[in-house]
């Protein structure tokens, strides 16, 4: 093929003018370029690693069909913008964008690039190009809030948050109604880290509950730094976090709630490949297997770790929902009446704390 200078401009570098200008960027020959947007590092422990390994057996999965890049410790916003559109530039087909605070960053690259695929973790807006995938988290949560319950000799557990938003919302009431459930004496402290990955914010959260008598804690912020203060202060217990976070069995940590993302990714990229890819929204749990609980280990009784591997199955079956009524909002005002479930679009909106709990959540 003849290779003139017209031919290398309108290939390379008038990409960027195309991208200004909102046009489509040539496809390119060659394998599917895959691009992944993380939040934090490779190596955080938790959130960002599993993403990662999620890619890595995705390009294991494909092998030369597909090349797999990304960026780690993007900050959500402007940032976000440019780091998605230099991946387009790049050559990249398809996107995952790995964070909630990337979602309109996401929206407004996918409104320049009609031909660009995106997938964005854990948001809401979708459009032609842009489809979103989330985890049903609150369901670990339960599980987790079960052994807390369980488990605490204060009556005291903790839970680090790191944004007040729905999906942090969530798993803080739905750890507390299961805590609740087995423990009625159980109180439950919140701490806002603002983060999601900031070892020394977390560690400080960590050593605040501990200092305020919490005896279990629970996260949803990214790194290990929980399971190390708890680790130094002894007796306390904690749950891995997106990933196992095995370094620190059998204690202080004692169980785990896993992002199992792999098969949603290998799915997505086939769908790519086979031309069959649509927007769409999804939201999996424990029965689609993109929520896991690891390893119970020894230090929790045996009765209580059969009480927790039942919840886990009644959820996989689809038996049961974690948001069960009756409930009541902090204020007392009711929710859902007996036997009653939310709608998911309720709980993506989810702003309040269920009766029980206490503190008021940021605005």
């Amino acid at each position: 093929m003849n290779l003139n200078r017209r031919t290398l401009l309108a290939s390379g570098a008038t990409a960027a003018t195309l991208a200004t200008l909102g046009l489509p960027v040539r496809a390119q020959e060659g394998p599917l370029k895959v691009g992944f947007i993380y939040v934090g590092p490779v190596g955080d422990g938790g959130w960002t690693f599993q993403h990662d390994q999620a890619r890595q057996e995705a390009q294991a999965q494909f092998g030369d069909a597909i090349e797999t890049i990304y960026q780690e410790s993007v900050p959500e916003g402007a940032d976000a913008e440019r780091a998605i559109t230099q991946m387009i530039l790049g050559g990249a087909k398809l996107i995952f964008t790995t964070s909630f605070g990337y979602m309109d960053a996401t929206v407004n690259v996918a409104a320049k690039f009609p031909d660009v695929k995106f997938e964005h973790a854990t948001g809401y807006k979708t459009a032609p190009n842009l489809a979103t995938y989330d985890a049903r988290f609150y369901e670990g949560r339960a599980v987790c809030g079960t052994i807390a319950g369980r488990m605490t000799k204060t009556n005291k557990i903790g839970y680090i948050g790191s944004y007040p938003i729905p999906e942090n919302i969530q798993g803080i009431n739905s750890a507390f109604i299961h805590a609740r459930k087995v423990n009625p004496d159980v109180e439950m402290v919140v701490i806002w880290a603002y983060t999601w990955f900031d070892p020394a914010k977390e560690a400080d959260a960590a050593k605040a509950m501990i200092e305020q008598g919490v005896d279990v804690i629970l996260q949803h912020t990214d790194s290990t730094a929980p399971q190390a203060a708890a680790q130094a202060a002894g007796n306390v217990y904690t749950f891995g976090q997106a990933s196992d976070m095995a370094a620190f069995k059998p204690t202080p940590r004692i169980s785990s709630i896993i992002d199992h993302w792999s098969p949603y990714y290998i799915q997505r990229i086939q769908a790519v490949l086979d031309g069959t890819w649509q927007s769409q929204s999804f939201w999996g749990g424990i029965k689609d297997g993109v929520v896991q609980i690891g390893e119970i280990t020894e230090a929790v009784p045996a009765e209580v770790k059969a009480e927790a591997e039942a919840l886990r199955d009644k959820m996989a079956a689809g038996e049961y929902h974690p948001f069960t009524g009756p409930l009541n909002k902090q204020d007392g005002s009711p929710w859902l009446a007996e036997g009653q479930t939310p709608t998911d679009e309720e709980l993506h909106g989810m702003n309040f704390y269920v009766e029980g709990l206490t503190g008021e959540i940021p605005s």
